[in-house]
């Protein structure tokens, strides 16, 4: 297991961007798959994005490609998700979380976070 906190979170005007971080204990981390997962009010939590143990493999949500991007750094313990180009829709509680494979369902992400807030304001 592996403690995850993300931080970053806030509120922004629609167009603008905003970059989490999502920061693991543990010296395991580079051993996992991490992925970023949102949930809005009334919605199931829905896959944003994802990158494999060593950062050279990603997986998007179709929608967002082009304009969020995952990346990692494993001498930090840490994963970030950018966002850019922000819109309304994009307002929801953004979690990360660990898992084995960044090709997995939700429930085969077994660690997460507590999740950050993100409201994007049109």
């Amino acid at each position: 297991q592996v403690q995850l906190v993300e931080a970053g979170g806030g509120m922004v005007q629609a167009g603008g961007s905003l970059r989490l971080s999502c920061a693991a204990s543990g010296r395991t981390f580079r051993n996992y798959a991490m992925g970023w997962f949102r949930q809005a009010p009334g919605k199931e939590r829905e896959f944003v994005a994802a990158i494999n143990w060593s950062g050279d493999n990603t997986r998007y949500r179709d929608a967002l490609k082009g304009r969020f991007t995952i990346s990692r750094d494993n001498a930090e313990n840490t994963v970030y998700l950018q966002m850019n180009s922000l819109k309304p829709e994009d307002t929801a509680v953004y979690y990360c979380a660990a898992g084995d494979s960044l090709y997995g369902s939700v429930a085969s992400f077994g660690s997460w976070g507590q999740g950050t807030q993100v409201t994007v304001s049109s």
